[in-house]
């Protein structure tokens, strides 16, 4: 028997927590520029504020130029006489009632009236950002579901690709295989030994490590086997000898010690290697 080298690849790939430390990393890094980039988000951290006495005085004194008034969020937005064309207004907080400033705005020919909430303008420029920010999310996590994907593949690349027959019987006997007779005859010592092994046992007889079986295709080979399975009653594997040559060092070697490991949990069992010149 030959005693195949024993050699591990091991392929360095990212861990899961790594993926999502980047990924948490590069949201961070993102976050102030996005913030920035919200003109509302940006124009409450820019504007300053006024109280609701100074916003009177200054109406009073003709210093108020426009006033939106939201009765939604209780503000008022302020535009000052002084202030540049396309300068932010200035925020205000109003009171419950709020009918002396409107009085004042009336007296002074200020311009004013009701605007709708700025949070529905907030909630669209934040989904305007998200468009963009959505698919870098779901290529993280489909990087993510490959990455864990490939770890899988890596992990069983050297299990066996053994067919395997749970069942009792095969479904093929002896007397379903004709024409060599002799070779019944020596195999049924085998078939004896797995159904009776404690008559073998008691007179210090050991079962054969395997039997190798000669001839050219199409003579009945495999079928012989199927029917040991069959007579004996025990689980069948069925592998090409092929199928356990690889371009990787080692490889090879760990798919035959998983296909016995494989046996060992399910014996007695028979194990079929066809082709095995190959």
């Amino acid at each position: 028997m030959t005693n195949f080298g024993k050699k591990t690849l091991r392929k360095q790939r990212p861990t899961k927590r790594s993926i999502w430390t980047g990924a948490l990393a590069a949201t961070m890094i993102m976050m102030p520029g996005i913030l920035g980039m919200n003109p509302v988000l940006a124009q409450k951290a820019e504007r300053n504020s006024l109280t609701y006495g100074e916003l009177l005085q200054k109406t009073e004194q003709g210093q108020v130029r426009k006033v939106e008034l939201d009765e939604t969020e209780q503000i008022a937005r302020v535009y000052l006489a002084d202030q540049k064309p396309d300068a932010p207004p200035i925020p205000v907080r109003l009171l419950d009632q709020n009918s002396e400033l409107i009085n004042r705005l009336k007296e002074k020919n200020v311009d004013f009236g009701e605007v709708s909430s700025a949070n529905s303008r907030a909630a669209v420029g934040l989904l305007i950002n998200l468009m963009w920010i959505l698919p870098l999310v779901a290529l993280m996590l489909l990087f993510l579901r490959r990455s864990s994907n490939a770890s899988n593949q890596a992990m069983n690349f050297g299990k066996s690709r053994a067919r395997f027959q749970m069942e009792a019987k095969t479904g093929v006997k002896f007397d379903d295989v004709a024409g060599v007779e002799e070779a019944k005859e020596e195999l049924q010592e085998v078939v004896t030994f797995l159904k009776q092994p404690e008559r073998f046992t008691a007179v210090g007889a050991r079962i054969p490590k395997g039997v190798l079986l000669i001839g050219p295709p199409g003579t009945g080979k495999t079928l012989l086997a199927k029917a040991i399975a069959g007579e004996a009653g025990v689980p069948f594997f069925s592998i090409s000898g092929s199928e356990f040559v690889e371009m990787f060092v080692g490889v090879g070697a760990s798919r035959v010690r998983d296909l016995f490991k494989k046996a060992k949990d399910n014996a007695p069992c028979i194990i079929f290697i066809d082709e095995i010149d190959a």
